[in-house]
């Protein structure tokens, strides 16, 4: 489990992320590197981090489903995800 202020700052990071999309959008069109830089750094897209959407855990996320590798293990077992059989695991 991720703790509380981790993904306090990650929801920082996606706002100031959808705040600041356009406006970078278009100093990148312009080329107006100076202006692009004064902007806070985590504004970035690339700043944010994949994180599973039950537990906040950042490792083994599989962008297909949303979730970590070991949540997707276990919803698997329990037969919460439709089509997945336990193989050898």
């Amino acid at each position: 489990m991720a703790k509380e202020s981790m993904k306090a700052r990650e929801r920082k990071r996606e706002r100031l992320v959808a705040q600041y999309a356009e406006r970078r959008a278009a100093l990148k069109a312009e080329g107006d590197w100076e202006a692009l830089q004064k902007l806070p750094k985590n504004s970035s897209k690339v700043r944010l981090h994949n994180r599973c959407k039950l537990t906040g855990r950042p490792r083994g996320y599989m962008r297909n489903f949303g979730i970590s590798r070991v949540t997707f293990r276990e919803m698997a077992t329990q037969g919460l995800i439709p089509g997945v059989k336990k193989a050898s695991w």
